[in-house]
């Protein structure tokens, strides 16, 4: 056991996700990484108030997908600003 789930509670969870369709599966797998992502983006607006909502986006990108891409997206936006 690794997570502080019961084993009853761990068993019932397991039961009932064998029994979903894969549809339901695929639904609550992209639920919970809508939550993973909100949760982090508010991790990150709350370590840095300053930031506005495009900052926080590309510091997200910057954590979780490297500086590289986050410094490649700032790019393309102020391309895509300067363009308008």
């Amino acid at each position: 056991m690794l997570t502080d789930t019961s084993p009853e509670v761990e068993k019932v969870q397991i039961m009932l996700l064998r029994q979903a369709s894969s549809l339901q599966r695929m639904k609550r797998l992209r639920s919970l990484s809508q939550t993973v992502i909100q949760l982090s983006r508010r991790a990150i607006q709350r370590a840095h108030p300053e930031l506005n909502e495009q900052e926080v986006a590309l510091l997200f990108i910057a954590y979780h997908y490297g500086a590289e891409l986050a410094d490649r997206v700032r790019v393309y936006l102020r391309s895509n600003y300067a363009e308008s």
